[in-house]
């Protein structure tokens, strides 16, 4: 299983390892899956602050510190996009702009998907995981578009990236996706298929905009991601 995948990638399936759930780990919050420690920056550091605050130790507390770093990575994905987008060059502007156009489906969807997973369980620890799980892609995502900025009009460009069936680790990695899909579909209520269905088509549509418009590591990286989602979620559903 997992196989293909990058060292990081690899890492967050084994683990489910996500930035907030690090912080909540150091904050000594419930959480339901292990992580390494988020990286240096001001949104996490501040993050990190809030959930340690003994005034904000409640789920309700927590959650609300992880919904204002989620809010805050996305003024910084915004910005970064604007930037993306005044440096890009027109054809590559146009992809970017599908890219984002694909983003903002699959997290809209995506949230009713973890809402759905959510109600399937029992106890506050999956109400922090729901939290978390919302707050990585949208983490995820600006430091992309930041990644993407920095490197947008330097001397080199992506090698073309080969189609993912001519990529064994991409094989293996979309295999993987599937697998952990119809593992959390066969866990959940036939009701809450649809809402699952939507959340997997908007991401595939995600993939399928925004791996072009990086190397195939990055493209690896990116369903690794949601490998380790797919897979968390599938051990979610359910529990009490």
């Amino acid at each position: 299983m997992v196989k293909g995948l990058t060292a990081a990638a690899v890492l967050r399936v084994l683990t489910g390892v996500t930035a907030a759930a690090a912080v909540l780990m150091l904050a000594g919050a419930p959480a339901t899956v292990r992580a390494e420690v988020a990286a240096a920056d001001p949104i996490d550091a501040a993050m990190r602050t809030c959930l340690a605050r003994a005034d904000m130790s409640s789920t309700a507390g927590q959650l609300q510190c992880m919904d204002t770093a989620r809010l805050a990575w996305q003024v910084s994905s915004d910005q970064s996009f604007q930037k993306l987008l005044a440096k890009a060059p027109p054809a590559q502007r146009k992809r970017w702009q599908a890219s984002e156009q694909a983003w903002k489906a699959w997290r809209d969807a995506e949230t009713q998907a973890l809402a759905a997973v959510t109600a399937t369980t029992h106890g506050t620890r999956y109400q922090l995981s729901e939290g978390d799980l919302r707050l990585q892609p949208v983490r995820d995502r600006a430091l992309a578009l930041r990644s993407a900025v920095a490197k947008t009009g330097g001397p080199d460009a992506p090698p073309p990236l080969r189609a993912c069936s001519a990529d064994p680790q991409c094989v293996h990695a979309s295999a993987d996706v599937t697998q952990y899909y119809r593992r959390l579909v066969n866990k959940m209520p036939q009701r809450a298929w649809p809402v699952l269905w939507r959340a997997q088509q908007t991401w595939l549509a995600y993939r399928d905009a925004t791996a072009p418009l990086g190397d195939a590591r990055a493209r690896i990286d990116l369903i690794g991601a949601r490998v380790a989602t797919l897979k968390k979620l599938a051990e979610t559903a359910g529990n009490d």
